[in-house]
C-alpha cells in the first residue's frame, strides 16, 4: 500500500532528487537562505526577511523552477521567542509539479515586508488576512487593510497575546 503521509500532496513527477529547489535556491542566494530542510519530504527554505522579494522573482521567474502559484501565506506565533513570528509562504511549480514552503523569521513591529503582490496576484488577499491577524505589514500592498475582522476591531486576534475576554467596540449601521 502507497504512504501518503509524507510530502505535500504531489509526488516529484520529475526524475531529479527531490531537494532540487532548494539547492538551487541556496546555490543562487547563500546570504539569503538560513536552512534548508525536508521534514516529512517537504522542501523547506528559511530565508532572510530582506532577500524576500529577490528570492521570489527568481523562484517564480527562473526557467528550471517556475513556481507561478502562491497557494498561501499564514504566520505562526512564538511569543517566547525572538524573532517572534514565522511568515510562511507555500508555493507551487504547476510545470514541474513541485512544492515549496518558504519560512521568514520576523520580529513583532519589524519593517514591513515587502508586498508579494506584483509576483502573484492571490497575495492581495493572503496579505491582508495575514495583517488582520497577525499585524505583520507589508509595504507596497496596494489595499493592506482589515478582510476578516471590521475596521473598528482593535488588535489582531491570532497574536498569542490578544486578550481573549477584550470586549470589543459596538459597531452600528452607518447612515
Amino acid at each position: 500500500m502507497e504512504d501518503r503521509r509524507t510530502g505535500m500532496g504531489l509526488g516529484n513527477a520529475s526524475n531529479e532528487e527531490p531537494d532540487f529547489s532548494l539547492r538551487l535556491l541556496s546555490e543562487n542566494f547563500p546570504e539569503a537562505v538560513l536552512e534548508a530542510l525536508l521534514p516529512q519530504g517537504d522542501a523547506t527554505a528559511v530565508i532572510r526577511p530582506e532577500c524576500l522579494a529577490k528570492v521570489a522573482d527568481f523562484l517564480k521567474n527562473d526557467a528550471r523552477l517556475q513556481f507561478n502559484v502562491l497557494l498561501d501565506i499564514t504566520a505562526v506565533d512564538y511569543l517566547e521567542r525572538k524573532p517572534r513570528f514565522d511568515l510562511v509562504y507555500h508555493l507551487l511549480s504547476l510545470p514541474f509539479s513541485r512544492r515549496l514552503r518558504l519560512k521568514l523569521p520576523v520580529e513583532d513591529g519589524s519593517t514591513a515586508l515587502d508586498s508579494m503582490t506584483p509576483l502573484w496576484g492571490s497575495a492581495d488577499w493572503l496579505e491582508r488576512e495575514v495583517w488582520d491577524m497577525f499585524g505583520i505589514r507589508f509595504a507596497g500592498h496596494p489595499d493592506l487593510k482589515r478582510i476578516l475582522m471590521y475596521e473598528e476591531f482593535e488588535g489582531h486576534p491570532l497574536r498569542k497575546d490578544y486578550p481573549i475576554h477584550k470586549r470589543q467596540p459596538r459597531i452600528g449601521p452607518k447612515n
